[in-house]
């Protein structure tokens, strides 16, 4: 593996939100003229739409130019591995002056950074091809610290090739390791094999030594290498100058970003859809690209070995040589794992424990159909229950009368209730959010008319938003399932039933924390005759939505009332672990009135008590604080005995964990009458229920949730007298959220 860059400190900040209206920061074009007058336009533009359209635009001053010029440079050289500290003690003339240079359109600094930034990285490549062409000595006793956030810069160039030998050795002395291991499960026939061409080659293969594999992984490494900078040179100056305007707009909070021209149009940079892919959802994450999220019915998702949060190292074309994949951008490693159907694609990958795998998926056309809200019968003892599985709170702004998430939920409450359901599960898990409209309504499908969230703009005004629907469509027990990346309309909702007492949120610690909105401003609207061309978009943060509790859902997200353990349950995640997120605070509550005659802690209680006796959440707990205190090693040794035993103890800890996917409850699950109907002619609609059937039948969540339904309705819990509000200013805001 390439752990030059595997083992760097993962940074579990999760900095861009993927919305309807989402872009990537790392999507550069090619071959663009270098136009000075139009980055001295870009600059005004930006400080012009941030000052006057901004939620609550930051002051530019040299607090402002400080926190610039420290995201700018770690942007340029996260891993310090280009530029030397006499670089850096001529940068730093400039650390105060940027709010500055941004009001004079000054782009002596931009210029200085850029132009050294090249030389050094011409500089790098000559180093990592004399280091890479003789071999590694594994036998000396020497380590490599990752931390790069805490390490200074080289103190000159001799200090610099040191570090680029080191980093190169570990990524060497990594490969290797993975190779022996992979050979030793050839001979004891417990390595994966694909297709008989793969078990002939397996069968046919003699082992390597140490030497031979040593020399191999030399040449991949440099082969990755090279590949990157080919990269990188294609970049030129306008490229890299969207990168210092990021890192002067995203300081005014993590959700405000510019678009560049091309850009602008690509809503989600993802394999998703109709596109002919793996179904997976991508983003960059510093160097690297991480699994953000899996299309349900797609071959990922089907194939149970991609999780969210995976990082992808690398990528091969069926049985062909990997390419290294770490620091390309996005659209470049989009391109080598999209392919025409029927055509494998193997990601190795590291998981979110630090182990490595290589994932082998076959593409296909991904379904959108699966996007879509829908819903399952369980039984459990007597009684028979629903499961609703919302992924986003989707709508066609375009045509009103096409599929929304509110019009799709109500028909699968209906359904379920002519089935004669005693409890309805509604599991926002992942879902990250979507229309503001879609998720007031929906929240009428479970409360009387009444506020559901409150929105306050940037000039102080205060809007509330009613649920305006005519009648409740489900009054009985209601649980709903959300996790850390539960996110913005996701939390509206499940915010409203915790201030209404309507039903039991129950999973993680709290959910993401995105209580902002953003509207997309496209900035040739401000320019008459234009004689640049396309000057791109921004995103901005013009509002942040607040419950009818009065309390912002930002930072804080959304507490469970029952908190379950999982495999981030030590880690910061979220909105509060971003250090330039929008604060917390409180404005007046709405006129609601909480339902009344129910009292769940009874409810929460004996949950509380049963997960404390269960084995699998224990061991879902152990499994966290083992993921939390790996997530802080940074220091490696480049001795090959002790790496190799380094490795071994990791993954001996790892197989203690591998029985958390061995679980299974006892419930039943089943497909509403009307997909029943669908399966005589739809065997892939049959096969995606029964793999969905089959995740629930291994996840202990669910089966938890069916437990606090079952107390629930002992209670013989019900709404019916639910205060309706005179108030009724069915204002409805149709934005995204």
């Amino acid at each position: 593996m390439n752990t030059f860059w595997q083992f760097m400190k993962r940074n579990y900040k999760i900095v861009l939100v993927i919305t309807a209206l989402s872009a990537i920061l790392w999507s550069f074009m090619p071959n663009k003229k270098a136009d000075p007058e139009k980055d001295k336009l870009l600059l005004e533009l930006l400080t012009f739409v941030l000052e006057k359209g901004h939620y609550d635009p930051v002051a530019m001053d040299d607090a402002f130019s400080k926190s610039v010029y420290k995201e700018y440079i770690s942007a340029l050289d996260p891993s310090k591995r280009f530029f030397i500290q006499s670089d850096l003690d001529e940068f730093s003339k400039y650390e105060t002056q940027i709010d500055d240079m941004i009001k004079n359109k000054d782009l002596t600094f931009f210029d200085l950074t850029y132009q050294r930034l090249m030389e050094r990285m011409a500089e790098s490549k000559k180093i990592y091809k004399d280091v890479l062409d003789k071999p590694f000595d594994f036998n000396t006793n020497e380590e490599i610290s990752v931390d790069y956030d805490k390490q200074p810069f080289s103190k000159n160039k001799s200090e610099l090739r040191t570090r680029w030998e080191k980093q190169l050795k570990l990524n060497v002395l990594s490969s290797v390791t993975d190779k022996l291991k992979l050979q030793e499960k050839e001979k004891e026939g417990t390595a994966d094999k694909k297709g008989a061409e793969g078990t002939k080659k397996a069968a046919d293969s003699k082992p390597k030594t140490v030497e031979e594999l040593e020399k191999s992984s030399r040449e991949t490494t440099l082969k990755s290498l090279d590949e990157y900078f080919g990269f990188i040179q294609e970049l030129d100056r306008e490229d890299w100058f969207s990168v210092y305007l990021n890192a002067i707009v995203e300081r005014f909070d993590p959700h405000t970003f510019y678009f560049a021209p091309d850009d602008k149009e690509k809503f989600d940079i993802s394999i998703s859809g109709s596109l002919e892919g793996i179904g997976a959802r991508l983003q960059k994450k510093n160097d690297f690209t991480e699994i953000t999220e899996l299309i349900p019915g797609g071959p990922a998702w089907r194939g149970k070995q991609l999780e969210q949060g995976d990082l992808i190292m690398k990528v091969a074309q069926g049985n062909d040589e990997p390419v290294d994949v770490v620091g390309m951008r996005l659209d470049d490693v989009v391109k080598k794992i999209k392919g025409k159907k029927g055509t494998e694609v193997r990601l190795t990958v590291k998981k979110v424990d630090g182990t490595i795998k290589v994932i082998p998926i076959v593409r296909e056309v991904v379904e959108i159909e699966e996007t879509y809200a829908k819903s399952s019968l369980v039984k459990k003892g007597d009684a028979t229950y629903g499961v609703i599985y919302l992924p986003k709170f989707y709508i066609d702004f375009e045509n009103k009368d096409k599929r929304d998430a509110f019009k799709d939920v109500a028909q699968e409450i209906e359904r379920l209730k002519k089935q004669n359901v005693q409890g309805i599960v509604m599991d926002l898990r992942d879902n990250g959010g979507g229309s503001l409209q879609t998720v007031v309504d929906m929240v009428g499908l479970f409360i009387d008319q009444g506020p559901v969230v409150q929105i306050k703009s940037a000039n102080g005004k205060k809007e509330v938003l009613y649920n305006k629907q005519s009648k409740v469509h489900w009054d009985g027990p209601l649980v709903v399932m959300v996790n850390n990346f539960s996110a913005s309309a996701s939390e509206i909702f499940a915010a409203a039933i915790q201030d209404y007492k309507r039903g039991v949120i129950i999973g993680s610690k709290h959910t993401y924390g995105k209580g902002t909105v953003q509207n997309v401003i496209d900035l040739n609207q401000f320019i008459r005759s234009n004689p640049y061309g396309d000057l791109g978009a921004l995103k901005t943060t013009t509002q942040k939505f607040y419950r009818v509790n009065g309390g912002s859902t930002q930072r804080e997200g959304v507490l469970s009332d029952i908190v379950m353990p999982d495999r981030y349950s030590y880690i910061d995640m979220g909105e509060r672990d971003i250090d330039n997120a929008m604060p917390w605070d409180k404005i007046d509550p709405a006129n609601y009135q909480p339902v009344k005659g129910l009292d769940f802690s009874g409810t929460i209680a004996k949950s509380k008590e049963r997960m404390a006796d269960n084995e699998q959440f224990k061991l879902i707990d152990e499994n966290a604080k083992w993921i939390s205190s790996r997530k802080d090693m940074n220091v490696y040794s480049l001795n090959f005995k002790k790496f190799k035993a380094e490795e071994s103890a990791v993954e001996a800890t790892a197989k203690k964990f591998k029985a958390l996917a061995d679980y299974k409850n006892s419930l039943t699950f089943t497909s509403l009458p009307y997909e029943m109907e669908l399966f005589k002619n739809d065997t892939l609609l049959a096969q995606k229920r029964q793999r969905w059937h089959e995740s629930l039948n291994n996840d202990v969540y669910v089966d938890e949730a069916l437990n606090i339904l079952t107390d629930m309705k002992s209670m013989n819990a019900n709404v019916k007298g639910t205060i309706t509000l005179k108030d009724k200013k069915n204002k409805i805001v149709d934005k995204v959220n």
